[in-house]
């Protein structure tokens, strides 16, 4: 195995630190005081759940997508979970997912006894487009998903106007792209999760807006719809103890919503320390034969929860065992279609066995460290391990 060196191919060194996918420890360390505050306040409360913190995050969550109706719920599952509850579709109904993306996308769809009908991707952007979903549509269908994967939005609008046109609900997997913009046709910026009916994120830890535990929530600017999806989170109440449909318990506890109010102030700021990462991998990565940096959705921001390369030739396998011994850690997402996974075998709707570009990718994805406290030093490293291996 050669020598790991640095962009301009001299021998590298060890790494400078222990390099880490997501290095949530140093971003702590950066605001340590405010946040051991935020938590010593909530604890001498006594306000745990659904306390004044919550409450303070939900405003806050509001303004910064420029939505009308936050619902703060447990993980970005219930959210998904819940938007479809608040839908009122019924068991074999339709649901359209890409077949190319985390389990929980599509999980949700068969936990109600919806019908999950898995379409392809772009190959390029790694997103799911009008396109992939129009042929998919039967007189089933009631509800697309697109999921804004690794930190882009999917083009909205083609997807828009496909369920318009055919009377569909649009409930947005924002989990890996909050902080996204998306550029409208008209010019109109949006933010990503406020474009479709509903849109659904996740808090988990290593998210561009992470806690220190679980935590999601769902956006609507629809006030009837809220106020379902509200209910539903809340065991189908719409006052205390009096039920009006059936829902579940899946609540942001109080803790983690201090926490994410000293987060989400910064999250611009942490999306734009991942751009300069990105920015500096593909700089020193994309003149290498048969690796493709990722792509830009033209009309779209990207704030890079993940940098995934594709690395052709059978390679992928090989370049992550030399950067695992090089002491850079790296991960497959994903490395099993949806239609492959054991738990769906022959329960998606229209019976999809095979997608070309969806089974391109699990072929030849890898993602490399990427986080808010990046430094250039660490990012040489990795860069210059991933040459020694094209060398």
């Amino acid at each position: 195995m050669a020598t790991p060196t640095n962009s301009q191919g001299h021998a590298q060194l060890p790494p400078p630190t222990n390099i880490q996918m997501v290095d949530l420890k140093t971003q702590y360390l950066a605001m340590q005081d405010e946040v051991d505050q935020a938590v010593l306040d909530v604890i001498r409360s006594g306000a745990f759940i659904n306390g004044p913190a919550v409450r303070s995050f939900q405003a806050s969550l509001e303004a910064y997508l420029g939505a009308g109706h936050v619902i703060p719920c447990a993980n970005g599952t219930d959210a998904l979970q819940i938007a479809l509850m608040a839908l009122g579709l019924e068991p074999g109904d339709e649901v359209i997912v890409p077949a190319f993306t985390y389990v929980a996308s599509a999980e949700v769809i068969a936990l109600l006894q919806l019908s999950p009908v898995m379409v392809d991707v772009d190959p390029r952007t790694f997103n799911v487009r009008a396109e992939d979903i129009a042929p998919a549509i039967t007189a089933k269908t009631k509800a697309i998903i697109p999921v804004h994967l690794y930190g882009q939005s999917c083009d909205m609008a083609p997807i828009m106007e496909l369920a318009r046109a055919h009377n569909l609900y649009v409930v947005e997997d924002n989990a890996q792209a909050i902080g996204a913009r998306y550029t409208l046709p008209d010019g109109e910026v949006r933010a990503t999760g406020t474009i479709g009916h509903i849109g659904c994120t996740s808090f988990y830890p290593s998210k561009n807006l992470g806690a220190y535990g679980d935590g999601g929530a769902i956006n609507t600017d629809d006030e009837a719809l809220a106020k379902t999806l509200t209910m539903v989170a809340n065991h189908g109440q719409s006052r205390r103890y009096y039920h009006d449909v059936v829902g579940c318990n899946s609540r942001l506890d109080s803790i983690q919503a201090a926490i994410l109010n000293c987060k989400l102030p910064r999250l611009d700021a942490y999306c734009a320390r991942r751009q300069q990462a990105a920015a500096y991998y593909d700089a020193h990565l994309q003149d290498l034969p048969g690796l493709l940096t990722p792509a830009r959705q033209a009309n779209s921001t990207h704030v890079f929860h993940q940098y995934t390369l594709r690395i052709d030739g059978d390679r992928r396998d090989a370049l992550q065992q030399h950067l695992q011994a090089a002491g850079v850690p790296t991960m497959i997402y994903y490395p099993v279609a949806l239609y492959d996974q054991e738990a769906f075998r022959g329960t998606a709707a229209n019976a999809v066995t095979f997608l070309p570009n969806t089974d391109l990718l699990t072929r030849e994805v890898i993602s490399l460290p990427m986080h808010s406290e990046m430094d250039e030093d660490t990012l040489a490293y990795i860069v210059g391990a991933i040459r020694s291996f094209f060398a």
